[in-house]
């Protein structure tokens, strides 16, 4: 089938497709779930009135792109190994929640609190979204130099 051949020659052989679509997958659905964890706090603050904190709308914001980048980069025939710089943008996007967010709620006692226990189950999604994004840009990159047909790596047009 020509479409199989496409789809799995932009993600090295069929053992990478699958890989590329699993993580992407996994990217997903952490992506939302961030989103999910955070907007409760941020819905609550909305209700009452209340001050709504940078932190939060940055974690959804990045929880945000994350999904929809994600999403996008299931597409089979894109070549997402040309984006390796966006995953490892989106690596650092998630440094910055984890560091955010582990500074404040890692050492936190719960005692009894389910928000505080929420938040710090969310510090451990966002540090599994993080790794999952060193992991597709490390495999991005590794097959945009794998792929590159031995071209110039400015322009692409010469042969080395």
């Amino acid at each position: 089938m020509p479409w199989k051949e496409t789809a799995t020659s932009n993600h090295g052989g069929f053992l990478g497709f699958i890989v590329h679509t699993v993580i992407r997958f996994f990217q997903f659905v952490l992506g939302l779930t961030v989103i999910g964890l955070y907007g409760v706090d941020l819905n609550a603050a909305r209700i009452a009135h209340k001050y709504t904190d940078g932190k939060w709308v940055y974690a959804v914001v990045v929880g945000t792109l994350a999904a929809l980048t994600a999403l996008v980069f299931m597409i089979p025939f894109v070549k997402t190994y040309r984006a390796f710089p966006w995953d490892i943008i989106m690596f650092f996007l998630w440094i910055v929640v984890f560091g955010i967010f582990g500074n404040l709620f890692i050492k936190e006692n719960a005692e009894g609190d389910a928000g505080i226990m929420r938040m710090k189950n969310a510090v451990w999604v966002d540090l599994a979204n993080m790794l999952l994004w060193l992991i597709s840009s490390a495999f991005g990159l590794f097959m945009f130099f794998k792929n590159r047909g031995h071209m110039s790596l400015h322009t692409g047009r010469a042969k080395v």
